[in-house]
């Protein structure tokens, strides 16, 4: 279950949004060719990524902001920027430029931090803008639980696209980030479920107070829980693939 695309696009241009996905774009660019060499991938690591126990010890302090600008490899960048591109815009629209851009950086603090405490002495480095994306999605459930999002659903040859809520969707990555982190790795490695966890509450909680001053229930009843402008409507099209029948 993979979201591609929600049906609101923002009613202004999301600078931030665009910049930081350029940013993170163009500093993944810079160092891509490190991958080819391990040894200097992990001193460019050593140098920018967050180390949990250096943390721990009060050093390295940089590496909880300048983790959210790192990523792991192509498919890890690309399924990050899908997801800001999908929930940033209108987010950006509902706090303004400078407001969402000091949200998206609290909201990548917090779950480093969360990283952190879940794993306090972990010497493995770590790097993603994942959980700032994740304050995203949470403050994008919390102001727009209904606004439709078409997920792409496939199990092995079954494939297919579906409108739903924000709400499953965004609800179902978070109940997966909680049961991932309930088994993880002590250690710190693999997945940073606990950073993205952390990420998402931080997210819905640092939009309490717009949701608030929008009206809080009657902001949800009054645009039935979602953006506050005209839906986009997609139509779907049958395959031009012609279909070869099995010969008897």
């Amino acid at each position: 279950m993979f979201p591609i695309r929600d049906h609101n696009p923002s009613s202004r241009t999301p600078f931030v949004t665009y910049a930081l996905i350029a940013i993170n774009v163009l500093i993944f660019i810079g160092y891509s060719d490190m991958f080819d060499n391990p040894r200097r991938l992990y001193a460019f690591f050593d140098a920018w990524a967050l180390f949990p126990d250096r943390v721990s010890r009060g050093e390295d302090l940089h590496g909880l902001f300048s983790t959210m600008f790192l990523h792991g490899g192509w498919m890890h960048l690309r399924g990050n920027m899908l997801f800001l591109w999908i929930f940033g815009d209108n987010l950006e629209d509902e706090m303004g430029h400078l407001g969402y851009l000091f949200f998206y950086l609290a909201s990548g603090l917090a779950a480093a931090l969360a990283h952190v405490i879940a794993a306090p002495w972990s010497d493995v480095p770590t790097v993603g803008a994942s959980g700032a994306i994740a304050g995203v999605m949470g403050g994008y459930l919390l102001l727009f639980p209904r606004a439709r999002v078409d997920i792409l659903f496939f199990i092995v040859f079954f494939i297919r696209i579906f409108t739903v809520p924000a709400w499953i969707v965004l609800a179902a990555w978070f109940g997966f980030q909680i049961i991932g982190g309930a088994g993880a790795d002590a250690t710190g490695g693999g997945v940073a479920y606990w950073a993205h966890a952390g990420g998402f509450v931080a997210g819905f909680v640092l939009t309490l107070p717009l949701w608030l001053r929008r009206g809080a229930t009657r902001y949800w009843q009054r645009q039935h829980g979602r953006p506050p402008h005209p839906e986009v409507q997609y139509h779907y099209s049958s395959s031009r693939i012609p279909t070869v029948r099995r010969k008897r």
